[in-house]
């Protein structure tokens, strides 16, 4: 059987004084310090056998995206299925002693946190984001695959190939971290994480 690795990056630092979230709304681009992670992480694969790219189409993702392509010299494929997820509370400062979450208005939103009620489910997330490794996957057979993608995603893909419930309550994938998940032929034999650009 042949060995294929999908590598899944999350995008890195994003511009955003004002602490909204921003979810799948358009505009919102790397900070300075974003598009080092990105370029730091991009280095990282220089020796590695990368023969598919593919990126979110949110602006964060296509931009952390670049120094891939030019490490690679691949051209970047848009990937609808590992957009971020839908959110009722986006637009919204849902940090801190001002989130907007205080307000009792939007209290009914919370009612379940598990599927969760305020947004996509994340039996979904994880279905189309699945469907989207197992097809890059086929395209990148026997090589390594790149694609960028965002935390919640990232994180359901995680915890479906680790056999944990979709419900959670704390995340293991920062800014510009690598997700990386060995197959042997259509079988997941492994799952790897690492943080290349921990430090910037």
């Amino acid at each position: 059987m042949s060995h294929t690795i999908v590598h899944l990056i999350r995008h890195g630092e994003v511009h955003n004084p004002g602490r909204i979230l921003y979810g799948t709304i358009p505009g919102y681009h790397l900070s300075s310090r974003g598009r080092s992670q990105a370029a730091r992480v991009a280095r990282s694969f220089e020796d590695h056998d990368v023969t598919y790219l593919g990126a979110s189409p949110l602006q964060r993702a296509q931009e952390t995206s670049e120094p891939f392509a030019e490490v690679t010299g691949l051209e970047v494929d848009t990937v609808e299925g590992v957009v971020e997820a839908g959110n009722r509370f986006e637009g919204l400062r849902t940090k801190g002693w001002r989130s907007q979450l205080w307000n009792p208005v939007r209290w009914p939103l919370m009612v379940n946190p598990l599927e969760p009620s305020w947004g996509e489910a994340y039996v979904d997330i994880a279905e189309r984001m699945m469907d989207a490794v197992h097809a890059t996957r086929r395209r990148a057979e026997g090589h390594e695959a790149i694609l960028v993608s965002h935390q919640l995603p990232i994180v359901m893909v995680q915890r479906h190939v680790m056999g944990l419930p979709l419900a959670h309550a704390s995340r293991q994938c920062e800014l510009a971290s690598v997700t990386s998940l060995v197959f042997d032929g259509e079988e997941i034999t492994d799952i790897f994480y690492t943080t290349p650009a921990k430090d910037i």
